[in-house]
């Protein structure tokens, strides 16, 4: 009798869904929640030591835990990317030079450099697509987007950065970012970035593609690592940004700040 073939290795998820029935009008995305690279990409070694691979050049530090903080103060599903950005960027339209990063921050990506048609295409078909279809099929029942994301305190070669916690947004649509400035601004006790370290907007990205062209509400929201580096430091930016973000979505709903509000 043959004996039976071996299984079928698992395939790598591109995502995880978070709370998929919860009733809150947010859906709380995490575009660059890992820093994992599935085995079938390049053996799963990008050709970085471990070290590169924890860097922020690899995945946004803190921005999971932030953002699993906020959907459940915010009684919110949430949708966390399960792959690196460096292996394809879910941040960034298909046809976007820097999809696939060949050189970031100064650290050259070995396996990236000659990276062909079929390799992209592979990565785009595997992770890139199965995530935005499903961050699609979450948001088609929701009325906004939040999007979660971290920077790095200093980039190299560079002075540090000041800010806390930066509200990125399109000048096409303010009315969320806006009052959420606003809010954040009036405590006092936070350096806010309005669109800084930078541009909160990119075409191709993800609000973009999944907020922007509809006309939904959105958000996006970065901290900046060194304070969410901790499970501590994620639950406490949780609990200080969640009641900001519900005054925001309330004063957007008021008609308080329209799009291409300034």
């Amino acid at each position: 009798m043959p004996s039976a073939a071996p299984p079928a290795p698992a395939q790598h998820p591109a995502y995880e869904i978070v709370s998929p029935e919860a009733p809150g009008p947010w859906l709380v995305t995490c575009d660059h929640a890992s820093n994992a690279v599935p085995d079938w990409v390049a053996g799963g070694d990008l050709g970085l030591p471990p070290e590169e691979m924890e860097r922020h050049i690899a995945w946004d530090i803190g921005a999971e835990g932030l953002a699993r903080a906020l959907a459940r103060r915010l009684g919110a599903a949430a949708i966390l990317g399960r792959f690196s950005r460096l292996v394809i960027d879910a941040n960034r339209g298909e046809d976007d030079p820097t999809l696939v990063m060949r050189l970031y921050d100064g650290t050259v990506i070995p396996a990236n450099r000659a990276l062909d048609a079929a390799g992209l295409e592979e990565r785009l078909e595997r992770l890139w697509r199965p995530y935005h279809a499903a961050l699609e099929a979450l948001l088609a029942r929701r009325e906004v987007l939040l999007a979660v994301h971290s920077f790095t305190p200093q980039l190299r070669g560079r002075p540090p950065r000041p800010w806390e916690v930066a509200v990125l947004h399109s000048p096409l649509d303010g009315r969320v970012a806006l009052p959420l400035i606003e809010g954040l601004r009036a405590r006092g006790d936070l350096v806010v970035g309005d669109n800084e370290p930078y541009s909160g907007h990119l075409p191709g990205d993800s609000v973009d593609r999944h907020a922007l062209r509809t006309g939904r509400l959105n958000v996006l929201v970065e901290v900046r690592q060194d304070l969410i580096a901790t499970p501590e430091g994620q639950e406490r930016w949780g609990a200080r940004l969640a009641p900001h973000l519900a005054c925001a979505l309330e004063r957007a709903r008021g008609g308080a700040h329209l799009v291409g509000a300034q």
